[in-house]
């Protein structure tokens, strides 16, 4: 997909809010440990912009248990694709939980949406890639988030809204965006490339602020999402993340897929590999799916 179809500015954000068929706004900021996300909403916000809650909204309930594999191929289809995305601190919301959860804020299928979170997009591309995963064919990431709307000095709005947005529409289908479980993350590490979105000191098992295991999966390569970015939280040009994900074995047509923690920061991780043209699999279960079962292994160390 082209960065137009990925991406969108303060500016053509400001431009599009004024014309007629203008974006669905959604405020998805949230941050591994706080602040909350709605205090952050509340403090100021994109005029007209609804806020959405990732943990109730964009995930189902936390499972700690191992979850039954579909097997080692990617799994696009809704029952596989509910294992597929079944354990871990961010499980994938059902389909019918993430539709009532989209129509409450107000989402229609045939309106664009643009999601935005405090600035790289680290949180927002959840949103991006469950709304593309359940079947919606526009969304775009504000790119620079709410940081870049306040660099602009563009009016924002504070406080919560006087009353619910209109009920959308939206018809939630899953299995448009390839889905991996825990089988096929340990295949896909074998013979093609999992990247481990995750910091490099977690990946390594020298760190771990999060999950009970520290380390990686075996033969996942790390590529922090932190790199995917410049310092003000925009994304990298689409041929300089090119050249990084090349680096990291991204090319001559090699099956890419990647996990973070709990599948958030990895669908940064999917959405930065869209904007340098390379299609990859989400493990959305990530790692805090993968150390539920203690028969599969863990790695430690900077070597996959």
């Amino acid at each position: 997909m082209a960065r137009t179809e990925l991406l969108i500015s303060v500016d053509e954000l400001l431009r599009e809010l004024n014309e007629p068929g203008y974006p669905h706004v959604l405020d998805v900021r949230w941050r591994l440990g706080g602040p909350p996300g709605r205090e952050l909403y509340a403090a100021g916000h994109v005029i007209g912009a609804v806020f959405t809650d990732l943990d109730a909204d964009l995930a189902a309930p936390p499972r700690t248990g191992p979850v039954a594999e579909a097997g080692s191929a990617a799994v696009v289809g809704s029952a596989a694709g509910a294992a597929a995305g079944g354990g871990g601190r961010h499980p994938l919301p059902s389909a019918a939980a993430f539709q009532a959860s989209m129509r409450r804020l107000g989402v229609d299928s045939g309106r664009p949406v643009v999601v935005y979170d405090d600035a790289d997009a680290t949180a927002a591309a959840r949103a991006w890639w469950l709304l593309r995963y359940f079947g919606h064919p526009s969304v775009r990431v504000l790119d620079g988030g709410f940081r870049a709307w306040l660099a602009a000095s563009l009016t924002y709005e504070t406080g919560e809204p006087r009353e619910a947005p209109p009920a959308g529409g939206f018809t939630a289908s899953p299995g448009h965006l390839p889905l991996l479980d825990a089988a096929a993350a340990r295949d896909l590490a074998r013979r093609g490339l999992l990247l481990d979105a995750r910091a490099g000191e977690r990946y390594r098992g020298e760190a771990e602020p999060a999950d009970p295991v520290a380390g990686h999966v075996p033969g996942a390569v790390s590529a922090p999402t932190a790199q995917n970015v410049t310092a003000d939280g925009a994304f990298r040009p689409p041929a300089e993340l090119a050249a990084r994900f090349a680096a990291l074995g991204a090319a001559g047509g090699v099956e890419v897929g990647a996990y973070c923690g709990s599948g958030v920061t990895a669908a940064h991780e999917v959405l930065a590999l869209s904007l340098a043209g390379i299609p990859a699999a989400l493990y959305a279960g990530s790692w805090s799916d993968w150390i539920t079962d203690p028969a599969r292994p863990v790695a430690t160390g900077a070597e996959p």
